[in-house]
């Protein structure tokens, strides 16, 4: 168990940090607090634990009997990495979220104990806001954020008009949207497979996805985009605090032509309009890349992600994204073999690739 840190003050009452299993407190603390998200919620410990066996350790920060601060922390060993302890893994950020800068202080001071107690070869905070921290962080990656509005024609006004006219005509391809829950997690994950393994990217197992949505069954949603009886591309959404998180999407090789993601991105925010949420988080992008460039389209605003890294024996940050040179081989590899094979092989591998 985490040693109690205490930080007592003459203005306000100690806090303690130490774990936490009480999620019905946790979820609160989070769905009353305005960076509390999807992916601070304390049910990820469950299916991080039973789907990939990394153990998780649920850092609350308290103060007079009162939750004040989360910090949700996985430990993913992979012999391709490391023992890696980070907020949030398989997902695009998560980080502390406290009352104050002093307690999320204090909730990183604690997970920098942790790690080393842990014997972890680094700690990475995923934050999508930055933190009074001596930690080195990456902003490669952002979120593009929609604000919404109760009538999406509000938004679809504001538009270029020649992203309307891209709109208009692939909705001339014969392209609809459908939308639901575990009956349409076979077509997601078919879908998946095949873009993924144009990627050169192994997907997480069927199970996973299956686990997120029988957990979070009215936070969730699927959406497939089809020309026909044919689907070409889907997404995968989380919601929480009034915010749309985009979580994962993929297409299969028609779907370019076709410009399907102008149809489905478009169908998502209408159905988010009328739904009553006030964001769109569309997914995380790498700075500067395509889709960075593809969600400014719909007037989306960039919000900055904060990787924060720690190395307990004070290295250097390891770089472990896809631009790195020793990984290209592999990425290349995956892409021709069997799908037999990725099928297989896949989802061991995703799941220790935090």
């Amino acid at each position: 168990m985490l040693p109690a840190v205490e930080t007592p003050s003459e203005a306000a009452p100690s806090v303690t940090v130490s774990e936490s299993r009480d999620d019905r407190g946790w979820n609160a603390y989070a769905a009353g607090h305005a960076a509390g998200t999807f992916y601070h919620l304390h049910e990820w410990s469950r299916i991080n634990r039973e789907l990939f066996g990394h153990e998780s350790h649920m850092l609350a920060a308290m103060a007079g009997g009162n939750v004040v601060g989360i910090l949700p922390l996985t430990l993913v060993k992979s012999r391709l990495f490391g023992r890696i302890l980070c907020s949030m893994p398989f997902v695009n950020y998560g980080g502390p979220c406290a009352t104050s800068p002093a307690i999320a202080a204090q909730l990183v001071d604690a997970a920098r104990v942790r790690s080393v107690a842990l014997k972890a070869n680094y700690l990475e905070l995923r934050c999508a806001a930055p933190l009074d921290t001596d930690m080195t962080a990456s902003t490669r990656k952002i979120s593009m954020t929609l604000k919404l509005a109760a009538d999406p024609e509000v938004l679809w006004n504001k538009y270029s008009s020649k992203h309307r006219t891209n709109i208009r005509r692939s909705y001339k391809n014969g392209l609809t949207v459908k939308s639901g829950g575990l009956d349409l997690l076979p077509t997601f994950y078919a879908v998946m497979e095949e873009s993924w393994r144009t990627l050169g990217t192994p997907l997480y197992s069927r199970r996973y996805f299956q686990s997120i949505l029988e957990t979070f069954p009215d936070c969730t949603r699927i959406h497939v985009c089809s020309r026909g009886e044919e689907p070409v591309a889907v997404a995968f959404n989380g919601e929480f605090n009034g915010t749309v998180e985009g979580m994962w999407a993929g297409g299969t090789v028609a779907s370019r032509a076709l410009q399907a993601n102008y149809v489905l991105y478009w169908e998502m925010i209408q159905d988010a309009c009328k739904r009553g949420l006030q964001r769109f988080h569309l997914g995380r992008s790498t700075a500067d890349s395509g889709a960075e460039d593809f969600k400014k389209k719909w007037n989306a605003d960039t919000l900055q992600l904060y990787w924060y890294q720690h190395r307990p024996d004070g290295g250097p940050a390891p770089s472990l994204n896809v631009d790195n040179p020793k990984f290209q081989l592999a990425i290349a590899a995956w892409r021709r073999m069997p799908m037999w094979m990725i099928r297989t092989l896949g989802p061991h591998i995703a799941r220790a690739i935090p």
